[in-house]
């Protein structure tokens, strides 16, 4: 998920009720913007919206945005922009009647896949500002030296390495942040993206495809024969359902208590804090059946502007021009879904090598989960966030795998039936 997949924690406090009360078409010379980011990703964001012509004010609300915004809504007091971490809300907000058409600069090139995600009736309702490349595993070549390229030569390696943990010697192959369910969504997906190909991964997106289909009972196979394997995780299975994403990214560099773990490229802001020594860590593609297959999903943000605001428009116009960003882009830690942002313009060779895979792809594969609507979304215990945790409790504590993968592709199916009946 999302929005470029990292899940923020902060709470709504009453600092950014009170900042985004005077909202909702009431004309004012500046501009409010409600994001998703906190930390670094905020401070980032206030620093590149002071060279906008007017003044910005920029609110972090925490992950849980549609709640806030939904609340701001029924309060006549909404932003008149808002940075949205899923597609799935774009589309639903523009149904509603809640946003205003954009128009995009003319630099604005979103990579092939992307673009469509953020249009109604043919009528465009957001722009992508960030974006996240989610198919990477990270280690350092010290513990490591030589990657898996294939599926079956990252079960092969897991197997080898877990032996070696269970007899006291060696980290555990894997480590995973189970306890947030965003990242085994993010497992999920770039398995489905093997198996399943283009189309039908975007059928399940769209709900026109059937969850007990065998694609998706394929995927959950290779995650089961994975996840299974006796001494992959760091303390097991029941730890690893109590390990956060950041935590996870800890355990390898910073514990070495594992060898690998999976996650997005803003793994690199983790690691930066955490990481003990001055090696440096390397990253592969998530790896697919052949050598030749390499899943590439990505996440991203989404800049929308709400109806009634008269500046909201014009603020997103800005912030899909490719030279907005740059502040960003040269402090480091952003990586850019226009395509019109030059590759040497990145300062680390990392994003400069992701930049390039963005646009090497025929098309890219969006978060799945980010774009499914209502609960089925996910959230924490909630959709398919909770669905693929039930699953990752149900192979590692000794379920069999038909049995697992039956449970949960009813489950899956269950939630997409709920949702199209309007379940929210």
């Amino acid at each position: 998920m999302t929005g470029t997949g990292l899940r923020r924690r902060t709470l709504l406090g009453a600092a950014a009720a009170v900042a985004v009360a005077a909202g909702c078409g009431q004309g004012r010379r500046s501009v409010q913007v409600a994001v998703v980011w906190a930390n670094d990703e905020l401070d980032r964001f206030r620093e590149l919206v002071t060279g906008y012509p007017a003044t910005v004010q920029v609110v972090g609300v925490g992950n849980d945005i549609d709640a806030f915004l939904t609340a701001r809504r029924a309060a006549g007091t909404c932003p008149d922009v808002a940075i949205l971490p899923r597609p799935g809300l774009v589309v639903e907000y523009a149904r509603r009647g809640w946003l205003s058409e954009v128009t995009p600069a003319v630099s604005y090139t979103a990579p092939a896949g992307m673009t469509d995600l953020l249009t109604v009736g043919g009528h465009r309702y957001g722009v992508w500002v960030k974006a996240a490349h989610k198919s990477l595993f990270w280690h350092f070549p010290s513990m490591l030296a030589e990657a898996p390229r294939t599926w079956d030569a990252l079960v092969a390696l897991t197997r080898r390495l877990g032996a070696r943990h269970r007899a006291d010697a060696g980290p555990a192959p894997l480590a995973v942040g189970a306890a947030d369910g965003w990242v085994l969504t993010d497992w999920f997906e770039n398995v489905l993206a093997d198996v399943a190909g283009v189309d039908l991964y975007e059928a399940l997106a769209r709900g026109e495809a059937d969850w007990r289909g065998r694609p998706v009972a394929s995927a959950l196979d290779r995650l089961a024969e994975l996840w299974s394997i006796d001494g992959a995780f760091p303390g097991g299975g029941r730890r690893a359902l109590l390990t956060q994403f950041g935590e996870s990214i800890i355990q390898v560099v910073h514990h070495r208590e594992a060898t690998m773990v999976f996650e997005a490229d803003f793994v690199d802001a983790v690691v930066a804090q955490f990481r003990r020594g001055t090696e440096p860590v390397a990253t592969f593609r998530f790896p697919g059946a052949r050598m030749a297959d390499q899943p590439l999903i990505v996440g991203g943000d989404a800049a929308v502007a709400f109806a009634g605001s008269d500046g909201g428009p014009e603020l997103v116009h800005w912030l899909s021009d490719a030279a907005a960003f740059r502040p960003w882009l040269d402090a480091g830690g952003y990586l850019s879904p226009n395509l019109a942002v030059p590759v040497d313009s990145y300062r680390d060779p990392l994003r400069r090598r992701l930049a390039d895979e963005l646009r090497a792809a025929d098309t890219v594969q969006f978060d799945l989960s980010d774009q499914l609507p209502g609960t089925f979304t996910g959230t924490d215990g909630v959709g398919i966030w909770r669905i693929m945790q039930d699953f990752f409790m149900d192979v590692t504590d000794g379920v069999p795998a038909r049995e697992a993968v039956r449970r949960a592709t009813g489950q899956l199916a269950e939630a997409a039936r709920a949702t199209a009946r309007g379940g929210r």
